[in-house]
């Protein structure tokens, strides 16, 4: 089986809990496996969806914090911990030195805890406000919060070497990136096509995560000169959040 494929199975053991087999990942599986990151994003997402869609009856708010609740069990809260850790490194450094010496620290600082805080508070918010469109914007932004740290992969060095498996993860070629925009673009097809999601959805979707995109960027670049794993995983948050936003937006637009 090409390391293409087998990187399937390494996009899902790197970035959920669930149970995927004890077979070890090579070097090769592990630079395609963000080609796939944007299909665990459709698989957790669609899990989210039909866990709401069996509860719905319980109401929007208790649904939005269950799903929520459920997607860091499904996770590990990987992405979670990565946004403490940025936030904690961004706001409580002065030098590249600091910045670096703090992302290494497991505990949590005050800006960690503010942002992982908020950045659960804005998605339950946004989930709830969305209510009967909650499980295609689940879908929706699970899938394509995971594209846009491909691209900052490919555009910029990881300038940690804490963890070897991330370093592997992180060189990503042009095919890989290519990849991860295609299932993006084919999932946001199907939601389309479904009528679970209008045009103007994908579009404000599309345009909010880009934006995020660019702006962690400039930023990340210009605190520490490139990315980290958890510079990654406060991309991916950021982008629910923003993404659920532009929904939610768009949401009460056409209503």
């Amino acid at each position: 089986m090409p390391p293409q494929i087998r990187a399937v199975r390494a996009a899902f053991a790197f970035l959920t809990r669930l149970p995927m087999g004890g077979c070890r990942e090579t070097d090769e599986d592990l630079r395609w496996a963000p080609a796939h990151f944007p299909l665990v994003g459709l698989v957790l997402g669609s899990v989210l969806a039909c866990a709401w869609l069996a509860v719905r009856h319980i109401g929007a708010l208790p649904c939005a914090v269950l799903v929520v609740s459920l997607s860091m069990l499904l996770t590990g809260a990987l992405h979670e911990d990565g946004l403490a850790d940025t936030a904690d490194a961004l706001g409580g450094s002065r030098t590249p030195d600091d910045l670096m010496r703090i992302l290494k620290d497991s505990r949590i600082g005050a800006f960690g805890a503010a942002a992982l805080a908020s950045a659960i508070l804005w998605r339950v918010v946004f989930l709830a406000s969305l209510d009967a469109r909650a499980p295609a914007a689940l879908v929706a932004v699970h899938c394509a919060a995971r594209v846009s740290p491909v691209w900052l992969m490919l555009a910029m060095p990881y300038v940690s070497g804490q963890h070897a498996k991330s370093r592997d993860l992180a060189r990503v070629r042009a095919p890989q990136a290519i990849v991860a925009t295609a299932w993006g673009a084919l999932i946001m097809a199907l939601l389309a096509r479904g009528r679970w999601l209008a045009l103007e959805d994908i579009v404000a979707l599309a345009v909010a995560l880009l934006t995020c995109a660019v702006l962690c960027g400039l930023r990340f670049r210009k605190r520490a000169g490139g990315i980290t794993g958890d510079f990654l995983g406060a991309a991916e948050q950021i982008g629910e959040c923003v993404g659920l936003l532009a929904l939610a937006w768009t949401h009460r637009g056409l209503a």
